[in-house]
């Protein structure tokens, strides 16, 4: 599962970038579809991007990112 959705990542973000350049250039009238197209690009690509990172946390691959509080309490007592 994780090789599929860091292979969306990538192409999630090829059709960020690309269909992003073709918004900011204006190419007459299809400035609207390559935008919405951007978008959901980028969302998606965030998606991914955000789910690997946990999924790569949870398996060992990384470590988990320092935190101010132990998990096992919850603030200052």
């Amino acid at each position: 599962m994780a090789k599929l959705v860091a292979i969306l990542n990538v192409v999630a973000w090829a059709g960020f970038w690309a269909f992003g350049y073709l918004a900011l250039t204006g190419a007459e009238g299809r400035v609207l579809p390559a935008l919405l197209l951007a978008a959901v690009g980028g969302g998606a690509g965030l998606w991914a991007w955000f789910w690997l990172v946990r999924h790569s946390e949870v398996t060992g691959y990384a470590v988990p990112p320092k935190r101010a509080y132990p998990e096992e309490t919850h603030g200052p007592a």
